[in-house]
């Protein structure tokens, strides 16, 4: 029998995927003179094809956009194509860097969310890696306030935090979904809404694309579709537990690609904040892996007690 592959083969599709996001996300920023809602519909579109194939690729065409769930579709399309409008509208006022580190927040709000719409204990722990997350957005968004609240900077903030705010939601309404819906169904319907949603933004000023932005808005859809697969693929070699942290390899490549590419140079104070939201990010990942080995071992010392 031929040996199955290890987690590392799951890491490095995480790693690939976490890289093709940056890349998507600094496409979106080189097509700046496109509205969001505009850049969206590419984006959506074009990452359609690309799910295609690859469900045809491994045979997963017929039943894998098969549902029974199209209001949690509904809902999840909606707070999605939310989180990525106003991600690509903050990555017209603040650099790449900051944009990715402010997102890294989600999983800190995810954890609040868990607690009101869940009913999921607030425990100590979480509780700790909260407030760590919340102090690292005050680092990075202070500056960008002490102009005042109606400069662009501070709009780029506003905006990536609510980007950050309806991305958690949406992983709420995912997680709601979890068991019931296959990932190809999920990936699918999130993009045909989030393109459908996208032409409700076509009166606030489309704009006909010059040369090279074809490049960049297309580019962004195939580049989301390729990121999307090789990050549903990173999980069939690896849990989530071990694959959370390398996520955050997306940081190294904002700040290489926002100073190579745009020109910019991340603050310390950026940094800074930027490693409190990861270390909280990180510390949620581990203490919900540890409640997961925890509840497996109560299910089997319970299902002991039955045989």
């Amino acid at each position: 029998m031929a040996p199955q592959p290890g987690p590392a083969r799951g890491i490095l599709l995480m790693m690939a995927a976490m890289t093709v996001f940056t890349l998507m996300s600094a496409f979106v920023k080189a097509a700046d003179r496109v509205p969001a809602g505009e850049t969206m519909f590419f984006r959506s579109a074009f990452a359609v094809p690309v799910v295609f194939a690859w469900l045809w690729a491994t045979g997963g065409l017929k039943g894998g956009v098969r549902t029974t769930s199209y209001r949690g579709h509904m809902f999840r399309g909606i707070a999605g194509a939310g989180a990525m409008g106003l991600g690509f509208a903050g990555l017209k006022f603040l650099p790449l860097p900051e944009v990715t580190a402010l997102r890294f927040v989600t999983p800190v709000i995810i954890v609040v969310l868990a607690a009101l719409m869940l009913g999921e204990r607030f425990r100590l722990i979480r509780l700790g890696a909260v407030v760590m997350g919340l102090v690292g957005v005050t680092i990075i968004t202070l500056p960008r306030f002490s102009a005042g609240f109606g400069t662009a900077e501070a709009l780029g903030a506003v905006l990536t935090l609510g980007s950050a705010c309806l991305a958690a939601l949406a992983q709420i309404f995912v997680k709601s979904m979890s068991g019931r819906e296959s990932t190809a169904a999920i990936v699918f319907y999130f993009s045909m809404t989030a393109a459908v949603l996208s032409l409700l933004t076509l009166p606030f000023g489309w704009v006909w694309p010059r040369g090279i932005e074809w490049v960049w808005l297309i580019g962004c859809g195939l580049l989301g579709g390729v990121g999307q697969i090789f990050l549903t693929a990173s999980y069939r070699y690896a849990d989530a537990g071990v694959l959370a942290p390398f996520t955050y390899v997306t940081m190294l490549w904002a700040v290489v690609i926002g100073y190579l590419w745009f020109g910019e140079v991340p603050t310390w104070t950026m940094l800074g904040g930027a490693a409190l939201i990861i270390a909280a990010g990180i510390v949620i990942v581990l203490r919900e892996r540890q409640l997961g080995r925890e509840t497996t071992a109560e299910r089997k010392v319970v299902a002991k007690g039955y045989q």
